[in-house]
């Protein structure tokens, strides 16, 4: 239960920090946002405020944000259409009821001539009782329709993605990937306020009690400078040497209280997964330093995505297998090992986590934030938009694409679980 807990709490998280980078950047540009979304498929909550539809659906396979001018929610009212019309103080059109205008007594009943809800906001045409005086309507700018007793606000043209400059709309597809990045550098600040951050030299932090380095002599606190002549500035340098000299005599200068010491240390030898390496018993120290958390965090977040980036061109250049990617069953099953490991083991799987969902959601691929960044690029170059039913198709397949390698990949995770 611990586990489940755990992964819907990082669930929601990572994919709500994601989200509201895109519900801000919209909203700052003036852009009407119908719904603000945590999951996918059928709603379990909902709420209404300030223009906006906040949910959180069955699926937990993503979020998203739909903003007007993406989709066809709007009915297109035509000429002969018969609709009810609600007025406020200032006579300007305030409800467009298009169906049961039976249960909207105070309506006022007109056949649609001509409408304009995107840039005149207008509505044209005639009371049913005379045919002879055509009647124009204004329409207020957050006008309601209402169909199946279900309101929807209109959009006008400057509240649509689409009225927005490039930069702005470049900038709110942007904002979701950046704030993972940004999410994933506060959780490794934090993880650092919380264990300090790894020394930046090879000193000595927990010995194991039996280990070859407690044999020794060495004591937490010790810094390794030297080892067999070679000097030793890094952590990495120290393990990498001492993982390739399984039951070697090792001469190490060890710094301690500004002395320099000698000691010999045998690696213990370790076999896994049928390799071979040697192993003192030893883990780095921390420390505990503000300024240095504060570059660990974002210093982190760098090497995470480094090693990201790696892995996609390795994958998309076939040294990687598809087998290899990791889905939601996947996902669940690392977090309950990183739950049980404790709450700093926790903590990095979600901020790296949360580097993974930034970066692959860049990837110039339909249907993800970058795919979508690589349509406003090519108008940018261009100088003109490309038409948006095509866009939409290109969208939309590459969607469909996206849920087929879900399932592909979580059947792959079943059968990992099993084998």
């Amino acid at each position: 239960m611990t586990a489940v807990i755990a992964f819907i709490f990082m669930f929601g998280l990572l994919v709500f920090v994601h989200e509201f980078g895109h519900l801000i950047f919209a909203k700052r540009a003036g852009m009407l946002v119908r719904e603000f979304a945590i999951g996918m498929g059928p709603k379990i909550l909902s709420f209404h405020r300030n223009e906006t539809d906040y949910t959180v659906r069955l699926l937990p396979i993503g979020g998203y944000v739909r903003v007007a001018g993406e989709d066809p929610e709007i009915i297109e009212l035509r000429p002969g259409h018969h609709i009810g019309l609600e007025f406020n103080k200032e006579g300007q059109v305030v409800r467009i009821i298009v169906n049961n205008k039976s249960k909207h007594p105070n309506a006022r009943v007109i056949e649609v001539e001509h409408v304009d809800l995107d840039h005149k906001l207008i509505i044209e045409g005639y009371e049913l009782d005379n045919y002879e005086e055509k009647l124009s309507f204004p329409v207020h700018e957050k006008a309601l329709f209402i169909m199946d007793e279900r309101e929807t606000q209109i959009a006008p043209y400057d509240r649509q993605f689409a009225s927005k400059t490039i930069g702005q709309r470049a900038m709110q597809l942007f904002a979701g990937p950046m704030m993972n990045l940004i999410l994933a550098a506060f959780l490794f600040i934090l993880l650092g306020i919380m264990q300090g951050v790894p020394a930046d030299r090879a000193i000595i932090g927990d010995i194991e009690p039996g280990s070859p380095a407690e044999q020794s002599g060495i004591v937490p606190g010790d810094e390794i400078v030297e080892i067999d002549g070679l000097a030793i500035n890094t952590w990495e340098k120290f393990t990498e040497i001492v993982s390739q000299s399984p039951e070697e005599d090792l001469q190490m200068k060890v710094k301690r209280d500004e002395q320099i010491i000698s000691i010999n240390v045998t690696p213990a030898k370790i076999v896994q997964d049928e390799q071979t390496f040697g192993q003192m018993g030893v883990r780095l120290s921390f420390e505990k330093s503000i300024p240095k958390t504060l570059v660990y965090g974002f210093k982190q977040t760098y090497e995470i995505t480094k090693l990201i980036l790696t892995n996609l061109i390795m994958l998309v250049t076939g040294q990687y297998s598809i087998d290899m990617l990791g889905g939601p069953v996947m996902i669940y099953d690392v977090t309950d090992q990183a739950v049980k490991l404790g709450l700093e083991t926790f903590i990095m799987w979600t901020a790296m986590l949360s580097v993974n969902l930034g970066i692959i959601n860049l990837v110039p691929l339909p249907a993800l934030d970058g795919g979508r960044l690589l349509f406003v690029g090519i108008e940018a170059i261009r100088g003109k938009p490309i038409d948006p039913q095509k866009e939409g198709i290109v969208h939309f397949i590459g969607f469909a694409l996206l849920m087929l390698l879900m399932i592909i990949v979580t059947w792959n995770d079943i059968q990992r679980l099993f084998l």
